[in-house]
């Protein structure tokens, strides 16, 4: 008897996570997978993650001044973000449904090259404009900051592009026909 119990369990459960994976699936394919977001939506979209983080923090008067280069620095990264975004679509809208020319894996390498110095330039100036104010977070503000940066992409969110910012890491947001991958 107890195993036909427990066998019903596990069965009910490996047909509920099929469910739900089946529901996800058909959510994330028909709502979110086919949206493709505007310079305008990653700006804004931007522009409330940086608000967020900022609310969350809940800075003193003193940690407050110290904000203003931290924001500075992460709208720099957002806008190289945001440009290469722009150039991508450009690049699919010039080509309008051709086939377009791979670029030879040497130019590949150069491009994403270019790109990571770009964005590693950005996230050095994070670092640097960050490290005063996330000296002065006490151990409440360290944890807010590390929850509001973790965001998930997967789910429509945002996995904390201002955290790996600010945290280190960063994905260097290559994507397209020129991506560097041999």
């Amino acid at each position: 008897m107890r195993k036909f119990a427990i066998a019903g369990v596990a069965a009910l459960a490996i047909a509920a996570t099929t469910a739900v994976y089946a529901q996800h699936s058909w959510f994330h394919d028909h709502m979110m997978g086919h949206t493709r977001m505007s310079a305008e939506d990653r700006a804004a979209m931007a522009d409330a993650k940086i608000a967020a983080v900022h609310a969350g923090l809940k800075l003193s008067a003193d940690q407050e001044k110290l904000w203003p280069p931290v924001e500075s620095a992460v709208r720099d990264l957002v806008k190289i973000r945001i440009d290469r975004a722009k150039a991508r679509e450009a690049a699919e809208a010039a080509a309008n449904g051709a086939d377009l020319q791979q670029p030879d894996p040497v130019t590949r390498l150069r491009n994403r090259a270019d790109r990571m110095a770009a964005t590693a330039t950005a996230l050095k100036k994070i670092a640097d404009a960050a490290d005063p104010l996330y000296k002065t977070l006490d151990d409440g503000q360290k944890r807010r900051l590390a929850m509001l940066t973790h965001w998930n992409r997967e789910g429509g969110g945002w996995r904390g592009r201002f955290q790996r910012g600010m945290m280190g890491g960063d994905r260097d947001g290559d994507r397209g026909p020129d991506s560097g991958r041999l």
